[in-house]
């Protein structure tokens, strides 16, 4: 249903960000995601890990960069990746991957678009994304809707693994809402700049739900070597 094409990929824009999994993957930074990667799969004993959340506790932690080249390197694992923008306030995964955003999760989820519609595939094998779509009035509304399950369910038939960019959790309740519906939780924090309580209080609000599971703490912006690591803990 998602196949990629193997024709020129339609709606691509000049502006995608250069991402350091695809640029220079043998980097030292690449090779933490990669440990990051092996983590994660490995976190969960037992029991599936098919649909993980990457969120933060403020703006600019760069999760969006994590998940991102997350969403990558689990690509060049060989597995069948979608990674969605979640954040329907500030989307930024259009622009990572430089394609465009008129169709995403929020024409979707107010029943505007098909499913197959709103998925792109991107350059990297193994990896296709869910824009954000047009900025809605009401995200979290959306996000709590049967519409977002019964495209999960979809969903699952056909990837091995989802992967949520979703807003700060100080910010909104939006990660919050998609906390109760995924398998594992990632929260990523800006180890120069990070406020202790700001972080409990995150760490709190995503474990509020007794059928949630916060896997770890990615450390972004820890300064070793003049390059930056990412630490899970």
């Amino acid at each position: 249903m998602f196949k990629k094409s193997k024709s020129k990929i339609k709606n691509r824009t000049e502006k995608a960000r250069k991402l350091i999994t695809l640029e220079d993957p043998k980097s030292p930074v690449s090779e933490q995601f990669r440990t990051l990667r092996t983590n994660i799969s490995f976190s969960t004993p037992g029991s599936q890990l098919q649909k993980l959340l990457v969120t933060s506790s403020v703006q600019q932690e760069g999760k969006s960069t994590v998940s991102a080249n997350l969403a990558c390197v689990f690509a060049q694992n060989n597995t069948k990746v979608l990674f969605i923008d979640a954040d329907m306030r500030k989307p930024t995964v259009h622009n990572t991957f430089g394609v465009k955003n008129a169709v995403g999760l929020s024409t979707y989820l107010t029943e505007q678009s098909t499913l197959k519609q709103t998925i792109q595939p991107t350059e990297v094998e193994n990896l296709d994304i869910m824009s954000a779509g047009p900025v809605p009035p009401n995200p979290s509304e959306l996000l709590n809707s049967k519409n977002l399950d019964i495209m999960l369910d979809e969903l699952c038939t056909y990837y091995d693994l989802i992967i949520f960019d979703s807003p700060p959790v100080l910010s909104v309740t939006d990660s919050q809402i998609i906390s109760a519906k995924v398998d594992g939780m990632v929260l990523v924090i800006d180890k120069q700049e990070n406020n202790k309580s700001n972080v409990k209080e995150a760490r709190d609000l995503l474990t509020v739900s007794e059928n949630s599971k916060l896997l770890g703490i990615v450390f972004n912006n820890d300064e070793y070597d003049t390059d930056k690591y990412y630490v899970y803990q």
